[in-house]
């Protein structure tokens, strides 16, 4: 399941937290692997090399791998604590690749825990969050993006998350990863070259077609940031800024997307002043609406900050709403500054219902724009529809994986050197396209964790759950 991430083996005692003795990468571990409160079934997983060592005192007998046993979970005078089926997995044909106990007790909070200090008064020491997962990227069972994967699969709420988040398990996002690796280092082989046998007349660049071949390598990573920030924000959420004038309908529109009385409502302008947040869902798609102060010219000081925090809230969007009433659309001459060109906006043409007219969405030169009457309602399927499209949002949800904050930022670096590339192979500046391609390897390389510094890894583990 995936590859051994190159250049990384047992951490050794680096990166780890501090208190932690040496060999704890190597300890045996253990941890309650089901969630807390009472069940038919709990589960505790054992990791580690003193497995074997472990299953007479625990069990009374050693197991065959990979077969269900029947057994008693024994105290240490030998007495029955409990009674439940033991599963043993022989390394390297396990989770973590290493040697690993399951016991499937009964799901009674107090005895797993029972179970659990028995299980350490036998010399195993209890896991940290995300340690089983960490154990199998670095025994190389699965890379990063896959480790990843697994706490985004255990906190998806919604089926497209579920299954996007197990075609990143399945390795899909890290071939597609891998693919541009091997690119980046046929390409390096050649400017390399170039640089090593200058003398020769020979012209490695000309002859590898490297033009070509970075063009090609920069279209295809564009395809992989524009599928990795919908999956970014299927896995995060989008951040939604509803704006406009006061009493054009923003704080009636989050009541209504949420469900229930958020915001205050009446008629005077200028209710709302601090940004009032609201996390929800639409078919499973996360969404965050923040409905802010009335854009207008004002001289009141508490109304006047009350706009300077809208107007940070837009700067931080992934989109904005921009309502305006239908029989009084502003424009954006009315705003006291422009919103941000690089973020995108949807224009509500809000209360049809006094005018008469349909509810609506159009395409026009500059955006989408829909209209709708937040009070009776009509519309507002028109608008959760397209949230959901620019979400990403797909029935079957083929092809999509769930990416990361830190994917973003490392497929960024990755353009960004490799846009260098391109203007130092037009100049023919050998030694700095080289640099620049060492550079975006390294950096694409991190998401796969083929070159990961230590401080990320126990970032990225410590917001595991335990016993995962």
């Amino acid at each position: 399941m995936g590859h051994h991430p190159s250049g990384r083996g047992s951490r050794s005692g680096q990166g780890l937290s501090q208190g932690e003795p040496p060999n704890a990468a190597t300890d045996t571990i253990a941890a309650i692997a089901t969630p807390p409160g009472q069940g038919g079934v709990g589960v505790i997983r054992i990791s580690g090399p003193d497995i074997p060592r472990l299953m007479l005192p625990l069990l009374g007998q050693s197991l065959t791998p990979r077969f269900a046993h029947y057994r008693p979970f024994l105290t240490a005078d030998g007495s029955r604590l409990d009674q439940g089926i033991a599963l043993y997995f022989r390394a390297p044909h396990s989770y973590t690749g290493e040697d690993v106990l399951e016991l499937h007790a009964h799901g009674n909070t107090v005895l797993l825990d029972m179970l659990l200090r028995r299980i350490l008064e036998c010399g195993v020491r209890l896991a940290r969050p995300g340690e089983f997962t960490e154990r199998a990227f670095l025994n190389g069972r699965m890379d990063l993006a896959q480790a990843e994967a697994v706490a985004d699969l255990i906190n998806s709420s919604s089926e497209q998350a579920v299954r996007s988040a197990g075609r990143s398990l399945q390795g899909d996002f890290s071939r597609q990863i891998d693919t541009l690796l091997q690119q980046l280092t046929h390409l390096r082989l050649y400017v390399e070259s170039s640089i090593d046998f200058v003398d020769e007349e020979i012209d490695f660049l000309e002859q590898g077609g490297i033009a070509r071949q970075l063009t090609a390598l920069i279209h295809t990573l564009t395809s992989i940031r524009h599928a990795a920030r919908q999956g970014c924000l299927l896995r995060e959420g989008m951040s939604v800024v509803i704006a406009g004038c006061p009493n054009v309908g923003k704080s009636s529109l989050i009541n209504r997307l949420s469900g229930r009385e958020t915001a205050i409502v009446t008629d005077t302008a200028g209710t709302t002043r601090d940004p009032l947040r609201e996390y929800i869902q639409i078919d499973g798609m996360p969404l965050h609406i923040i409905d802010t102060a009335g854009i207008r010219h004002s001289h009141d000081r508490v109304e006047q900050e009350g706009i300077r925090r809208a107007w940070t809230e837009i700067g931080q969007a992934d989109r904005i709403l921009w309502m305006m009433d239908i029989d009084n659309p502003a424009s954006a001459d009315d705003l006291t500054e422009p919103f941000p060109p690089h973020i995108p906006v949807t224009r509500l043409l809000n209360k049809i219902d006094r005018t008469g007219q349909p509810s609506a969405l159009r395409t026009t030169e500059g955006g989408v724009e829909i209209a709708l009457s937040v009070k009776t309602g009509e519309g507002l399927d028109l608008l959760r529809t397209h949230l959901k499209q620019v979400m990403g949002y797909q029935a079957d949800a083929q092809g999509v994986y769930l990416a990361r904050t830190r994917h973003l930022d490392a497929l960024e670096r990755t353009a960004h050197h490799l846009t260098a590339a391109q203007s130092h192979l037009t100049t023919r500046t050998t030694e700095l396209l080289a640099e620049e391609l060492r550079l975006a390897q390294n950096a694409l390389a991190e998401i796969t964790g083929s070159f990961t510094p230590e401080d990320l890894l126990d970032q990225i583990f410590s917001q595991f759950c335990i016993g995962k």
